[in-house]
């Protein structure tokens, strides 16, 4: 049988509209997936949005964390999400699956989405897709995202390349989308989908240089102080250095060595205090930070005898990234550090455990950068000093009396850190 013409028309564009059906996958395009289900919280925990609204209210770890999720409209009637979040560090709604093969849509597939950022003044967004088991892949939304606050709706796609890294399954993914928010704020969302050839309007980091970049810490909790403490230690180091005062010993690092002076300035005091220390630690630096402070001025003018150096866990906290990207992120800063203190001897400390178990998946990442740290060694101007077991129980736990928060040092922790260290700053302040 002959078809006729109009006929012939009918079924090409049928077919191409299956093909293009089938190149898209709609995460949720007015409704969820078939089958996945729409999950809000914070960090510990985490609810399905039955209705058409739902709150969180209960953590007993952040009493006053309220995270809220609703259905709102963007062209029809509960075609959007809804997130609204306060006094919470982490929030999330999230689109979750049976498993999906996203492998396809890897090499030229987009994510898109389009957002609303009602209230943003304080917060700041990361846009995440899990890649498997213990892993997660985000791409981060701040100053642009506050920068639309008011604006009304705006369609955002990343290349799904965005979210992997050399390594990465994808095979078997349960949690394709979520918005995550931090500090506070309300956005909705609408049209969630993975395309297999979309185009991408919105940029993202390369992943592989990432570390080695220097760039501020731009993240929403850190706006309002970080730079500020920049600017006050480099009015530090101008008082010293007018007054004649030496700096025998510098700390460099993040959250852990920022809490010496934060947390415990009489430890501090008692410790270090002989040396003139200068801490420069800042909460939630990663190398790249790090790195940006260290090309602007935080170890000009001061000639320490010795620079002690711990950075990396928030590289992996946060990218969860291959170690040699974190062991490339710390070598740059050492060499930062060689070039700018061409007398002063370097102690680099191995990353410190976290996590409660030994095969907690962060601490296992930490682990894989400290065995390959000692490299960067020469015994002449860099020494590496691994004191990890000392925190640890005999069966590698991590126990919350020296770490409460898995991660960050009490009194009783720092003063391990001093104890274990000690012998060798002395060999090194002679």
């Amino acid at each position: 049988m002959k078809l006729s013409h109009s006929a012939v028309l009918i079924l090409s564009a049928l077919a191409a509209g299956a093909a293009t059906a089938a190149a898209s996958l709609p995460l949720y395009v007015g409704q969820p997936l078939a089958g996945a289900k729409i999950m809000f919280g914070d960090f510990d925990v985490q609810k399905p949005l039955d209705g058409d609204a739902g709150r969180m209210d209960d953590d007993p770890k952040l009493k006053n964390a309220v995270v809220e999720a609703r259905r709102t409209s963007k062209d029809a009637a509960g075609d959007a999400l809804g997130l609204t979040w306060k006094d919470a560090w982490f929030s999330t709604v999230r689109v979750e699956s049976a498993p999906l093969d996203l492998r396809p849509y890897l090499a030229k597939g987009t994510v898109s989405f389009d957002l609303k950022v009602n209230e943003l003044a304080k917060g700041g967004l990361n846009f995440r897709i899990d890649c498997g088991k213990n892993c997660e892949r985000k791409v981060t939304d701040v100053l642009p995202a506050r920068a639309a606050e008011g604006k009304g709706w705006q369609h955002l796609s990343y290349a799904l390349s965005c979210f992997y890294r050399k390594g990465d399954d994808f095979g078997a993914v349960t949690k394709p989308f979520a918005l995550d928010g931090t500090g506070s704020g309300n956005v909705e969302i609408a049209n969630i989908r993975i395309d297999e050839a979309g185009k991408p309007n919105q940029t993202c980091p390369d992943y592989r240089t990432a570390n080695v970049t220097p760039s501020p810490l731009n993240e929403s909790w850190a706006l309002d102080w970080w730079m500020k403490r920049h600017d006050a230690k480099l009015a530090e180091i101008a008082r010293r250095k007018a007054a004649g005062e030496r700096t025998e010993l510098v700390f460099i690092g993040d959250s852990i060595t920022h809490h010496w002076e934060e947390q415990q300035p009489e430890l501090w005091k008692a410790f270090y205090g002989k040396y003139n220390a200068l801490d420069l630690g800042y909460g939630g630096d990663r190398t790249e930070n790090v790195l940006w402070r260290l090309q602007h001025g935080e170890i000009d003018g001061i000639d320490p005898k010795v620079a002690v150096l711990m950075i990396g866990t928030n590289n992996t906290g946060f990218r969860q990234e291959p170690p040699e990207l974190l062991y490339a992120g710390i070598k740059r800063d050492i060499a930062e550090i060689r070039k700018r203190l061409p007398k002063a001897k370097i102690l680099l400390l191995a990353i410190f455990p976290r996590g409660e178990k030994p095969d907690d998946n962060l601490r296992v990442l930490n682990e894989k950068v400290n065995a390959m740290l000692p490299k960067l060694a020469d015994n002449k101007h860099v020494f590496f000093l691994n004191m990890n077991k000392a925190f640890l129980a005999p069966d590698g736990t991590l126990s919350k009396d020296i770490m409460p928060d898995l991660l960050h040092p009490n009194a009783e922790g720092y003063k391990i850190w001093q104890r274990e260290m000690q012998q060798e700053l002395d060999k090194l302040m002679q």
